[in-house]
């Protein structure tokens, strides 16, 4: 796919192809419709149809195919239709993040982190998890400073 950086009113925007765009719609509505109550409720009757026509069909192999059949399809298809889901979800959030990041007092030395190796963002939570307890401990520990302060400020006053 091929992506063109296009300024408008000051920021970058990127241009995607048609194919890109169309598939892009096709996603966002079939999720929105897949996850509704009305295709549940669709998805239910065609499930309580296909078992009340057993008898008709005297529960035969074909009649078995054709629900084991239909539902890998819909399965099939939906696998692809989550995943994009999700990787647009997971991307907006990622760059929600960085710029929180970028403009606010953290290190932005995190942002892109999310394309390193697993090991690497391991190694990077041990280091923060190490420096949040650091920084648990040294907050214990300016607490009872001030509490012994406020202690010897009131034997003093007496």
């Amino acid at each position: 796919m091929r992506h063109a950086q296009k300024e408008i009113g000051g920021t970058h925007r990127t241009e995607r192809s048609r194919s890109s765009q169309l598939f892009g719609a096709i996603a966002n509505s079939t999720s929105r419709a897949a996850g509704g109550a009305p295709t549940f409720v669709a998805a239910v009757a065609v499930v309580l149809i296909w078992a009340f026509t057993g008898p008709l069909f005297g529960y035969s192999d074909t009649w078995q195919l054709v629900i084991n059949t239909g539902t890998t399809i819909v399965t099939f298809l939906m696998v692809f239709l989550i995943q994009n889901s999700q990787n647009r979800d997971g991307a907006a959030i990622q760059v929600k993040l960085d710029e929180l990041i970028r403009v606010s007092m953290a290190q932005n030395s995190f942002v892109g982190i999310e394309h390193l190796t697993d090991e690497e963002l391991d190694d990077i939570r041990e280091k923060c998890e190490r420096r949040a307890k650091a920084e648990k401990i040294g907050e214990k520990k300016i607490g009872l400073a001030g509490k012994k302060a406020k202690q010897a400020a009131d034997r003093v006053s007496d």
